[in-house]
């Protein structure tokens, strides 16, 4: 696979990067089963995938526990993303997520994930969100001391999930002055934010932001959570714990309205051959918008593991971008 770097050290990676949260969070919970994960885990590093994104909040802790099963059999072959920031907590039948970013938390919290992890460094450590309680450069700093002690490489934001501060301002603008910030601190490596065919906010400011930068991008949910692959039928009806079940872009009317988006993609796939497919096309678009950017796609089953990896070889054409370039804007809110 096509190997791509992520900031100014350079870390290489291959191209497209294995998103590991739905084996252990969120996403039709019947169907996450540890074995299954494990082997979908190990045809990604077969098919050339090194970068595994995982968290602390994952289950919590089941996903890394998990990735450190592979880890453990096969460390250099990997390059392991893990976050910290996010405490998950039940608050009764809800469960409820809060922000930490206290100095003593993040080292106590990267020395627990090292542990899950099987692993003595975590090769991209990523602050999952900032604490609204705490100076981002407090525990920016924290992290820094992490990369000084050998348990980190590099550091990295993770914007995904982000929210405007005020109504029809930048979805990232608020990101971007977190960034302006911890950089001064020690220098950002990576930063993670959603990026798809039909989530296309981080054009506008977060990922120049990233080119000009020498900051790599990784690409979340690539997919559209899953309604790109064009596998998922309009009122199928998602699981109670699934977070698409409350997304209005996945209420039947919008899935069926936003159809268009998936007959475009089918369209260019079709020119590349039978077995070319509409999410390996809608990785490629990513993949086509710089050297610095590595999407991260979910995935919970050997097979898509697989064929999302095979989409690193996939080349767009002209025609194929400016078709892509003229689909429908999607219907339903971003979130």
């Amino acid at each position: 696979m096509e190997r791509r770097t992520i900031g100014a050290t350079a870390l290489g990676v291959g191209a497209i990067g294995l998103g590991c949260m739905p084996m252990s969070w969120a996403y039709s919970r019947s169907e996450q089963r540890g074995d299954r994960s494990l082997r979908t885990v190990h045809a990604a590093l077969d098919a050339g995938v090194s970068l595994l994104d995982t968290a602390d909040m994952y289950g919590p802790f089941t996903n890394e526990l998990l990735v450190g099963r592979v880890l453990k059999e096969r460390r250099s072959e990997a390059f392991v993303s893990t976050k910290c920031g996010l405490l998950v907590g039940d608050g009764g039948e809800r469960r409820h997520v809060v922000a930490n970013g206290r100095p003593g938390y993040v080292r106590r919290a990267c020395d627990a994930s090292l542990r899950r992890l099987q692993t003595d460094v975590i090769d991209l450590y990523q602050l999952h969100r900032a604490d609204p309680e705490v100076p981002v450069e407090e525990t920016w700093g924290a992290m820094a001391e992490l990369v000084s002690a050998g348990k980190v490489r590099a550091l990295g934001l993770c914007a995904v999930g982000a929210r405007p501060a005020r109504r029809g301002a930048d979805l990232y603008e608020g990101t971007i002055r977190q960034l302006d910030r911890i950089q001064q601190v020690f220098p950002v490596a990576a930063v993670e934010a959603e990026l798809s065919v039909w989530s296309r906010e981080a054009l506008v400011r977060l990922l120049p932001w990233c080119a000009a930068r020498g900051v790599g991008f990784l690409a979340a949910m690539p997919l559209g959570n899953g309604f790109l692959t064009g596998t998922l039928t309009p009122g199928g009806g998602f699981e109670p714990d699934d977070p698409r079940a409350r997304h209005p872009r996945f209420t039947a009317e919008m899935m069926a309205a936003n159809q268009p988006i998936i007959a475009g993609l089918r369209r260019v796939a079709a020119r590349h051959g039978a077995d070319v497919t509409p999410a390996q096309v809608a990785l490629a678009w990513v993949l086509g918008l710089g050297r610095h950017v590595v999407p991260v796609p979910g995935a919970k089953r050997e097979r898509w593991a697989v064929e999302n990896a095979r989409a690193a070889a996939l080349r767009l054409t002209p025609e194929d971008l400016a078709e892509i370039a003229t689909l429908p804007a999607p219907r339903g809110s971003w979130d």
